[in-house]
């Protein structure tokens, strides 16, 4: 247990700090609030009336994400094998260039199926 109580003694500073940042912004700060500041931001354009249940995202949203995580993962696996490159030899190299290699099909479905172009 001895080991382990900086990381409890950090984690509790941490934890305190948060605690009061947020209470002294809420009882320090500014109390004018007004309709722009009441309004959700949604980068200077005004925002449309969300019908009632939620409204739909476009499909392409979705097809981003999931590029999003193919390409993530695939940079995920390709620093651990950059770092230990000397010590995998041959071996690791071919395993590395099949692993690539099927990324790039991947990547070349969604290129010729239309999945980077924006509307």
């Amino acid at each position: 247990m001895n080991a382990y109580a900086p990381i409890l003694v950090l984690g509790g500073i941490g934890a305190a700090f948060a605690i009061f940042s947020v209470i002294a912004a809420s009882v320090i700060g500014p109390k004018r609030y007004n309709r722009a500041k009441l309004e959700a931001y949604e980068c200077g354009i005004e925002p449309t009336p969300q019908p009632e249940g939620g409204g739909r995202f476009p499909i392409k949203y979705y097809l981003t994400a999931m590029l999003f995580i193919v390409f993530d993962i695939e940079i995920v696996f390709l620093y651990p094998w950059a770092v230990s490159f000397d010590a995998l030899g041959i071996f690791g190299l071919v395993e590395m260039l099949l692993f690539v290699l099927t990324v790039f099909v991947a990547y070349a479905y969604v290129w010729r199926r239309g999945g980077l172009e924006w509307d």
